[in-house]
């Protein structure tokens, strides 16, 4: 149930980000590197995610000296694959309004989908992976770290021609709020699932009197 919740996770996540690219009003971040990349290298963008992914998770496995969790290893692999189906699956449009209602619902879409594949506890992506490692190294706070490496990765993305306009902006300074919105709700979620399964295991598991059929028992004395 918990690696369940964690896909759909990646996969509502997945749809969000694609939203945003086809949306074509500026991406995150790290989809300002991957469309850059693919701009200037080819491949795809779900492809560029599934190698910077890589890379990042082999540098933090030397920064850490441990292997990543299976969690971060899926998540590299999933949402590049998944971004990739949802690109090629949903319309593009040129009217300004139905592209400013496809940014506003990605980004209320990755903030669902992170707190799902959050909420389950099966290990953080391949990034903030990173943002960890760094954090224990440096010391710095973790919005420093995570803060360099936004800026950073935005630059170079937006140097290969990656987008960067008003979606930049409002995942930058929205995403924080809508997680914090949505992970509270997805953790009620979480709980509440896995609270109902483990009822309804005790239930299955458990013995049955014959005192718990009516007047059955009188019957059979």
């Amino acid at each position: 149930m918990r690696w369940g919740i964690f896909l759909v996770g990646l996969l509502v996540m997945s749809l969000g980000i694609a939203l945003m690219i086809k949306a074509d009003l500026g991406g995150a971040p790290w989809d300002v590197l991957h469309i850059g990349l693919t701009k200037q290298l080819g491949l795809t963008v779900g492809t560029w995610s599934i190698l910077m992914g890589l890379l990042i998770l082999s540098a933090t496995s030397l920064l850490m000296k441990a292997w990543p969790q299976l969690g971060a290893f899926l998540n590299m692999l999933l949402v590049g694959l998944f971004i990739d189906l949802f690109l090629w699956l949903l319309p593009t449009s040129n009217h300004l309004f139905i592209q400013l209602a496809m940014l506003v619902i990605g980004v209320l879409t990755i903030g669902y989908g992170i707190g799902l594949y959050i909420a389950p506890g099966c290990g953080a992506g391949p990034r903030d992976s990173l943002m960890l490692a760094l954090q224990l190294k440096t010391g710095w706070k973790v919005q420093y770290v995570r803060g360099i490496m936004e800026i950073m990765v935005l630059t170079v993305g937006w140097l290969l021609g990656g987008p960067v306009f008003i979606g930049t902006i409002l995942f930058c300074f929205g995403i924080g709020s809508v997680v914090g919105f949505t992970l509270p709700q997805c953790q009620r979620l979480f709980n509440f699932v896995i609270e109902k399964r483990n009822e309804h295991e005790d239930l299955n598991k458990g013995t049955l009197r014959l005192d718990d059929y009516d007047r059955l028992s009188e019957k059979a004395r």
